[in-house]
């Protein structure tokens, strides 16, 4: 049963993902269609940024502008398709009114890279990189300036070293106590 399903993708105009998903899933539940289609999906990971020391996740869309939409295939026609398609905001199927559905391998990467970053938790979007030059804002070097010489991403700290009295101080911090120098 499972060998039926097949991926399409929705092109849709960027930035309206999530409210386009709801309008699509209020009209497969309306029309009753939910046997026929059965996902649909946003692309997602979560990444985090450190403002003021403070660590921000946001949820980054992997593939802007597109819908991931799981149905049977064969099923999946004619009224379906223009229904969707004729949603607000909503570009079309690729393929138009016979779209055609993802290559398994590619569906299974994408959906891959979805499952993968929910499981792994969040990644940085502007990671750290060595011989980078940070500003300390936590702890006992406060205020201090110094340059990355190692960064430990499983376990978020750096090791940067910091001049103390002209001499260059290596100190172990965690990702939280330090910011980018701009």
């Amino acid at each position: 049963m499972d060998s039926d399903k097949r991926w399409y993708s929705l092109r849709v105009i960027s930035g309206q993902e999530k409210k386009i998903k709801e309008k699509i899933e209020l009209e497969v539940n309306r029309s009753g269609w939910s046997d026929v289609i059965t996902q649909i999906l946003v692309p997602t990971e979560k990444v985090y940024k450190i403002r003021n020391g403070k660590k921000v996740i946001i949820e980054r869309n992997i593939l802007p502008g597109y819908i991931l939409v799981e149905a049977l295939l064969g099923k999946f026609s004619g009224e379906m398709i223009q229904s969707i398609s004729n949603l607000t905001n909503v570009i079309g199927f690729l393929g138009k009114n016979n779209p055609i559905p993802m290559q398994q391998a590619e569906a299974n990467r994408m959906l891959g890279k979805v499952d993968a970053s929910s499981e792994a938790g969040e990644m940085m979007i502007e990671p750290y990189l060595e011989g980078e030059t940070v500003k300390i804002i936590d702890g006992p070097f406060n205020d201090f300036v110094g340059d990355i010489k190692e960064v430990n991403e499983e376990k978020k700290k750096l090791k940067v070293i910091v001049k103390i009295f002209g001499r260059g101080t290596e100190v172990e911090l965690n990702f939280m106590q330090v910011e980018k120098q701009s």
